[in-house]
């Protein structure tokens, strides 16, 4: 197989086969064609499109491995001069592994989904989207130029904005898709500057040939400035990666796109659309590498995110948002090895946790459905007996999660705090601080989250079921909504995680208070649809990361694929002290990272489970720390009256002066009342009389006779 080119036809029906089930399943399976095809052909001919895509996937991956490879147009779209807008693909290590993630998580929310939506009115359409989702995540991964990388960017935005507001009655689900959407435009203005620079400057929108100019484009400046080209061009690219990946402080979208249904939170937030930014810069690592400014900026970036956002994981109690803040953290620890130089080391741990946390969000969604939907930790315990399963995949994934050894995300996560550790770039030294503080902060909230749900008392089926901390009195009267008769609209905004269901159950439990079960009423574990994809999941969330560290990381499986500079040593000083997987368990015994760890989840233990009085206690003497998290650093106020504020202020000053005043105003009213007074005074001529008409003509002759008296005299 070596050197062998592959068959762009196969290639091509990796992302078609997933378009045909979205639309088939789309258009006939809604109201748009009259219902022609039910719920199980809609279902069927998805996860088969899925399932296709997912074996030419494993099938192109083992090729590629043999030392095949494909770059090439498939289809030309036009030429402009001398740039011509394409669509094509690059095949080789990185784009295939991506495939294969990205069609095994999207299987496994396929088919986990015939059990969570069952009773949804929207089932063809939900299977729709998720179909189109992942065919617009796979022309993304797949591309070999600018343009079509944008075309998927752009798709992800799309479908995401469609799944989070999918149960569209909803203002909170409409406002939390509005809010991830303007958002992303944000990021997305700097990424198409970015392509927008690169392309004037290279004047193509192909990878390949863009990098060989890699050499050239790092000798420029931007146009009247002395700032490096690259620099800025590489900048603007990562910040549409801070939009996409939830970077700080573009990531307060995605806590709140946890209003769609639960599958959608593990395909937009698992393995797909967040982790898009990440592999771009990957991709982009040979133009990244020549700019040590843009590094520094994607390296702290990274790690205020990877800090920041694991800390806003400890305060919360619905059990989606303390995987999404999870999410969060997890996604500023690639991105602090990204800005490390060690490209290979952030999209192994892309790969791993895209297995353990799609993993958390379906085995969320599985104790959502046991508990009736009801989503607060704080109504749970004990569901361990009840829902066996669910609790020991979840522990898997959360094992997975804070780096246990021999589990998939000790291999990633400790290869990125080392090759921080071993980074010399500005800012290595607070990244390093800040993804050392993150493997406590991962371990106390991941496992304040699994103590909680499946141990300790069981506070579930009681009437008005609240926290056992004494703190939660006060801040339930506050903050939480999902217990209040009254549904107070302004805080159903913030906490409609709750009302996770579609009319079927929102009819069903209108005689309750709030969702959840009924005093008596016990959880039950979820049926095989919903817990096989965990099952399925968990496996390479344990394994996955023994085998493929020593090939992914320091082998050659992204030789030729991902550059790193001579300058830039990480990845070389990790290569010397890996010895093996085996030797890296062992040698993280003595190492502080898997004792911070273990502290993490001691603490949480000995604070939920021993002696609970502890977090009562904190929220006493913290208050204003809890209030400051509680209210997501201020970040979204920050946002509304800054920018929302901002805006509306621009918008009413352009409406007032320039719509009202000057067009409505001056040219549009002002011109007819100018027309309407000369009219007023032309108007008093226009009597009927005979010698009024001869007296004006008269004058007239007069004056025409006065206005040219000096020609005469000339």
């Amino acid at each position: 197989m070596a050197g062998q080119l592959l068959n762009p036809n196969v290639l091509l029906a990796v992302p078609l086969a997933p378009l045909a089930g979205a639309v088939i399943a789309g258009l006939f399976g809604t109201k748009f064609f009259g219902n022609l095809v039910g719920r199980k052909t809609s279902h069927t001919v998805t996860i088969l499109g899925v399932l296709i895509a997912l074996v030419l996937s494993v099938m192109t991956l083992m090729d590629v491995l043999d030392g095949a490879s494909f770059n090439g147009t498939i289809y030309n779209w036009m030429t402009v001069g001398k740039i011509k807008m394409e669509v094509g693909f690059q095949i080789d290590s990185l784009s295939a592994m991506m495939m294969c993630v990205v069609t095994f998580v999207s299987l496994m929310v396929h088919i986990y989904t015939i059990g969570y939506m069952a009773e949804d009115e929207g089932y063809n359409r939900f299977f729709a989207y998720i179909s189109l989702f992942t065919f617009a995540m796979l022309m993304l991964v797949m591309a070999n130029n600018f343009l079509q990388l944008f075309f998927g960017w752009e798709a992800v935005g799309l479908v995401s904005y469609l799944l989070i507001g999918f149960w569209y009655t909803r203002p909170t689900a409409i406002y939390a898709n509005m809010k991830a959407f303007l958002v992303n435009r944000v990021g997305d203005f700097g990424f198409i500057l970015g392509i927008g620079l690169l392309l004037a400057s290279a004047q193509t929108m192909n990878y390949k040939e863009v990098f060989d100019q890699a050499g050239a484009l790092s000798a420029m400046t931007l146009p009247g400035s002395d700032w490096m080209l690259l620099s800025v061009a590489c900048i603007c690219l990562f910040i549409g990666a801070m939009g996409k990946s939830a970077q700080f402080p573009l990531h307060v979208w995605l806590p709140d796109s946890m209003e769609g249904p639960t599958p959608i939170s593990a395909l937009i937030h698992a393995a797909t659309m967040v982790t898009a930014g990440i592999f771009m810069v990957a991709r982009m690592s040979p133009l990244f590498e020549l700019s040590d400014t843009a590094l520094s900026f994607v390296l702290v970036i990274g790690s205020i995110t990877a800090l920041f956002m694991g800390f806003l994981g400890i305060i919360q109690n619905d059990i989606k948002r303390v995987v999404a803040y999870s999410t969060l953290s997890q996604l500023g620890y690639m991105t602090v090895a990204l800005g490390s130089s060690a490209y290979s080391v952030a999209v192994f741990h892309l790969m791993t946790h895209a297995f353990f946390k799609a993993l958390l969000f379906l085995g969320a969604g599985s104790v959502i459905i046991g508990m009736h939907h009801d989503q607060d930790i704080r109504n749970m315990g004990g569901l361990r007996k009840y829902m066996p399963i669910t609790w020991i995949t979840a522990l898997l994934g959360s094992l997975a999660l804070i780096g246990t050894p021999f589990f998939s995300g000790f291999y990633s996560k400790d290869s990125i705090i080392e090759a921080v550790h071993a980074s010399t770039i500005w800012g290595s030294g607070f990244a390093y601080f800040a993804v050392m503080a993150g493997v406590f902060v991962t371990a106390f909230y991941s496992f304040r989250m699994y103590f909680l749900v499946f141990h300790g008392e069981e506070r579930f089926g009681k009437a008005h079921a609240h926290d056992h901390h004494a703190h939660d009195a006060k801040h339930d009267k506050k903050h939480d909504a999902k217990h209040d008769k009254k549904h107070d609209a302004k805080h159903d905004a913030k906490h409609a995680d709750a009302h996770e269901s579609d009319a079927h159950h929102e009819e069903e439990h209108d005689d309750h208070a709030h969702h959840g079960l009924a005093p008596g009423q016990k959880p039950h574990e979820s049926p095989l649809v919903v817990t096989l994809p965990l099952i399925l999941l968990a496996i390479p969330s344990v394994v996955i990361g023994y085998l493929t560290i020593g090939p992914m990381l320091f082998g050659k499986f992204f030789d030729k694929v991902i550059t790193v500079g001579e300058n830039h040593k990480a990845m070389h000083i990790l290569a010397e002290e890996f010895h093996g997987p085996l030797a890296m368990v062992t040698h993280s015994l003595t190492s502080p990272v898997l004792w911070l760890a273990i502290s993490g989840v001691a603490a949480a233990y000995y604070c939920y489970m021993v002696n609970p009085r502890v977090p009562a206690w904190f929220y006493r003497h913290f208050k204003a720390v809890h209030t400051l998290l509680d209210n997501k650093y201020y970040m979204d106020k920050f946002n509304e009256v800054v920018f929302a504020g901002g805006a509306r202020l621009l918008g009413n000053g352009l409406w007032n002066i320039g719509d009202k005043g000057l067009i409505d105003g001056l040219v549009v009213n002002g011109s007819a009342k100018l027309v309407g007074w000369f009219s007023s005074i032309v108007r008093l001529g226009q009597t009927g009389y005979i010698y009024h008409y001869a007296f004006v003509m008269i004058i007239g002759v007069l004056g025409a006779l006065m206005y040219f008296l000096p020609f005469w005299h000339a």
